[in-house]
């Protein structure tokens, strides 16, 4: 034992003695100064593992938490890959040419031309774009990234400030970068943070293999007293950047429809506001009424407990600002809220039946109904979502004719759809321009939203309308979420573990008819940690089918269980007793669930 502990010394010791963060330097002086051996052993569990998510953890000392060295650990890491690909693509010109490759050829940035935005030019090799978010360590994480690429000899550009997620995936298409970095942790706790790469070509974040490739150049990373680490020579973009994005995000709407709505806008203490409020300004919509008390970036989130809308109490102030917006200025239309990235978009509308006189719209309700507006929009092309979203979208898109595919969760699968016009997932994730950015879209998709409600606004119709008109049309698609947050990550896999050894074999009262282990993989899907049940219906209790996907978080410690029910609905008149009996069955699929799992 006392070796174990004098090797768990030994360790921290060293990363203290590299570490070049003065903060985590001294937080973890002070845990070996007291030999506090749980919090140590913690920390020096293992190593933040990358993958198809980059990295993602709590703030700290140690190699188990995200810091500084982690960091310019990732940032060699991803340089080795991008030096390596560019070598071997180096090699297979030449090779094609009958000649071996030069060492200017194998040089990364060798092959720069132009000023990155001739439309139909290719990848410049050697560039990679950084963006970075407000929260804690964020600018630090950016700038170290950016010192390891100059050092590595590749030409790295930071955004000039911090700015949404959605306008560093626009920057990397954009200039043709060969990658991107985003510091964000979306929409996890204030203690978080996270590391997502995106790679050339299409601007899509990364997947397998890219990600295992990724990650064993970071484990062959040595001291990093061996990683260049200039304190210059990268670039820092102008806010030209931030305008033609801006410029690109007008093309979501068509010339000529209503502007006539009042919205509320909460950045959730993010990088938002900025960005949204001059993108509804260009369109011609009336400016929305910012949040003040959650408008300006804040890492501590102090209005919130979770900064995410998803979670309850976080559209609160939100609502508290409609309401008096209402009174003293006439009545609000949309309650929109932006994840602290922006890339998330929320969307509530007045219900005088709801808790507060407002009800937020699920995911699926936004990605049906932005897929409807795009439809009646003409729109062509691929039609997407996950495996985990409402089915309802495959009935819409199959009644227009246009093709449709299922992903895995996550945008990296969805942005690799061919022939992508527009996709969605039940997150609150929307991507509605994929040839001006391939990932989601906060931005925009409250754009678009903005301009179907303003649409019906004025022919005296709602988005309640039109999402009552799809489910007359396509019967009612009900989803929830038993979502189970957990202390120890062993729950998780216990779980799952005894979904695997003893399928349910009926939820509800339904018959589960199919059982999918997912890890298997297919020839459409990937393999993936996950289970998927098909449950028959039950015409008796008026239900035409349901299903269920189980699978742990790839950015939270939780346990999420994803539930859908199509009940028939024959007019107007029967969507009451509907959504009743909907909600009476996902009520049950949740206990059942909740139960089989052990949770």
């Amino acid at each position: 034992m006392q070796d174990d502990v004098t090797e768990l010394l030994a360790r921290a010791r060293d990363w203290h003695a590299e570490d070049p963060d003065p903060e985590t330097r001294e937080e973890l002086a002070k845990l070996i100064e007291v030999e506090d051996r749980a919090e140590l052993a913690a920390r020096f569990a293992g190593t933040l593992q990358f993958g198809t998510a980059g990295l993602r953890g709590e703030l700290g000392a140690g190699p188990m938490r995200m810091n500084r060295s982690v960091v310019i650990r990732a940032a060699a890491g991803l340089a080795a890959y991008l030096h390596d690909e560019a070598q071997e693509r180096a090699q297979q010109r030449a090779q094609r040419r009958g000649r071996p490759g030069s060492a200017d050829e194998r040089r990364p940035g060798a092959h720069e031309a132009g000023d990155g935005t001739e439309e139909g030019a290719g990848e410049r090799p050697g560039l990679v774009v950084i963006g970075y978010d407000a929260r804690h360590k964020s600018h630090d994480f950016a700038r170290d990234t950016a010192s390891v690429m100059t050092g590595a000899g590749l030409r790295a550009v930071l955004l000039p400030r911090p700015l949404p997620t959605p306008v560093l995936a626009y920057a990397v298409r954009h200039l043709r970068a060969a990658a991107g970095v985003m510091v964000t942790a979306s929409h996890n706790p204030p203690r978080d943070n996270g590391y997502k790469v995106y790679l050339g070509g299409a601007g899509s974040q990364i997947v397998p293999p890219v990600d295992a490739a990724i990650a064993a150049r970071i484990d062959a990373v040595g001291p990093l007293a061996g990683v260049p680490l200039p304190e210059s020579g990268w670039e820092v973009l102008g806010e030209d950047i931030v305008e033609s994005y801006l410029a690109r995000t007008g093309a979501v709407l068509t010339e000529g429809t209503p502007r006539d709505l009042r919205i509320v806008h909460t950045a959730l203490h993010g990088v938002g506001s900025d960005t949204v409020l001059a993108a509804f300004r260009r369109a011609g919509f009336p400016e929305p009424v910012a949040v003040r008390r959650q408008a300006v970036p804040d890492p501590d989130f102090p209005t919130v407990s979770f900064p995410n809308p998803e979670e309850p109490g976080a559209m609160d102030l939100a609502f508290d600002t409609a309401c008096e917006t209402s009174a003293s200025t006439g009545p609000v239309d949309l309650v929109i809220a932006n994840d602290p990235d922006a890339d998330r978009c929320a969307v509530a509308v007045p219900d005088p039946a709801a808790d507060g006189g407002w009800r937020m719209l699920r995911g699926d309700d936004v990605g049906a109904l932005l897929a409807t507006h795009l439809v009646h929009k003409r729109a062509h092309g691929t039609f997407a979502t996950t495996i985990v979203s409402s089915s309802l979208l495959s009935r819409i898109a199959h009644a227009a004719d246009l093709p449709y595919e299922e992903t895995l969760t996550g945008f990296k699968w969805l942005g690799r759809v061919e022939g992508l016009r527009y996709a969605y997932e039940e997150a609150l994730g929307y991507c509605v321009d994929p040839e001006g950015v391939c990932d989601k879209d906060g931005v925009t998709a409250a754009l678009l939203v903005a301009e179907l409600a303003a649409e019906l606004k004025q022919a005296d119709r709602s988005l309640t309308d039109l999402l009552d008109d799809l489910a007359v049309e396509h019967g009612l698609h009900a989803t929830d979420q038993l979502s189970v947050r957990v202390a120890d990550l062993g729950r998780i896999a216990s779980a799952m573990e005894r979904l695997r050894s003893a399928p349910p074999v009926s939820l509800a009262g339904l018959a589960v008819v199919s059982a999918e282990d997912l890890s298997e993989g297919s020839d459409r899907l990937p393999p993936t940690d996950g289970l998927r049940y098909q449950l028959a219906g039950d015409p008796r209790a008026g239900v035409e089918k349901a299903r269920v996907v189980v699978r742990p978080s790839g950015t939270e410690p939780k346990l999420k269980c994803y539930l859908e029910v199509v009940v028939p609905v024959r007019d107007q008149a029967a969507l009451a007793k509907a959504r009743a009996d909907a909600e009476s069955l996902l009520a049950a699929l949740k206990a059942d669930l909740g139960a089989a799992a052990g949770l």
